[in-house]
């Protein structure tokens, strides 16, 4: 198979993922470290809308870019949201009610797919992903001074909000797929 420019992004994308996390536990103390993950991460975040831009405007959407495009969304963002779990710098269940989000709205796409029916990503997903890509970020710089860490929690918080409200909103709008009314 051969690969496209689209296809290619998504797979470097997952490929910043490893290095990412090893500059991320790099530990120094004037945290240099964390504005080099910032921008790794930063860059890996940008290929997705980059990759999904390219693949509409030049018509070079594959099945492999449908598969592979959303996993490497889900692990990029849950790989940092583990380790910031793991730093100490995000409680451990917010991370869950956002990972278990994903894999609900995957399994509810998934049931959709078999039964022909396309799940595009609604407005709160999108807002939602927007926010908890910025909520990221600024746990990833880790600020120390407080006006800062006050604006990265409410992000954080923020982001578990749109995410039990995109949730909902998946359901609701999509309520005949799961009951076979749609």
């Amino acid at each position: 198979m051969k690969m496209n420019l689209p296809n290619k992004l998504t797979l470097f994308r997952i490929a910043l993922i490893p290095l990412f996390l090893i500059i991320l536990y790099i530990n120094t103390d004037n945290g240099a470290t964390n504005w080099v993950a910032f921008a790794i991460f930063c860059i890996a975040s940008a290929t997705d809308a980059v990759d999904g831009y390219i693949a509409r405007k030049y018509n070079l959407i594959t099945d492999f870019g449908k598969f592979m495009d959303p996993l490497a969304d889900k692990l990029l963002v849950c790989s940092a949201l583990i380790a910031l779990t793991d730093l100490g710098r995000i409680f451990g269940w917010i991370v869950i009610i956002i990972i278990a989000r994903e894999f609900i709205i995957s399994g509810f796409r998934l049931v959709a797919s078999n039964k022909g029916k396309v799940i595009a990503a609604g407005k709160w997903g999108k807002v939602k992903t927007f926010v908890q890509m910025i909520a990221t970020m600024l746990l990833i710089i880790d600020f120390k001074n407080m006006p800062m860490i006050v604006i990265t929690q409410i992000f954080v918080y923020a982001a578990l909000v749109l995410t039990v409200v995109s949730l909902i909103d998946y359901f609701i709008s999509n309520k005949g797929v799961m009951n076979g009314s749609d």
